[in-house]
């Protein structure tokens, strides 16, 4: 059986977590953070989604095409600027296509000028996982 403190106990045992409590540091519930220390937010500029982007410049970093989805009218100039320290390429995906670069080093660029409407989808042949679209309106 166990035996009781009374009323002496329950003040004692509240005395000391009030004890423990203002020794210990605040916590409070964290909010809503713009950042995190080991994560760079993206930043208005750049695209991670699917969504298309009205721009003629695709920056080509971190071994893929920001943004991956684009919108021009025809006889727009697209430029793809490499900020890799490897080489890439913007080529067509598929048998044919108006994209056809030769592999091209950082701070190097490639552009076209597209001509017809449609949606042309390509890829960097030395890193296929890489894959981006543009879709041209009349």
């Amino acid at each position: 059986m166990r035996k009781s403190h009374g009323a002496r106990g329950i003040v004692a045992v509240g005395a000391a977590m009030l004890a423990l409590t203002a020794c210990s540091p605040a916590v409070s519930t964290p909010g809503p953070t713009t950042s995190m220390p080991s994560m760079s937010m993206p930043t208005t500029s750049q695209s991670t989604s699917d969504q298309p982007v009205a721009t003629n410049t695709v920056s080509i970093k971190n071994f893929a095409f920001d943004p991956a989805v684009i919108t021009v009218k025809v006889g727009t100039t697209v430029t793809w600027t490499n900020a890799d320290q490897d080489p890439h390429t913007v080529t067509s995906d598929g048998k044919s296509g108006p994209l056809n670069s030769k592999p091209f080093n950082q701070g190097d660029t490639f552009q076209y000028t597209f001509t017809q409407a449609g949606t042309f989808s390509y890829l960097c042949t030395i890193h296929p996982f890489m894959t981006a679209t543009v879709t041209v309106t009349p």
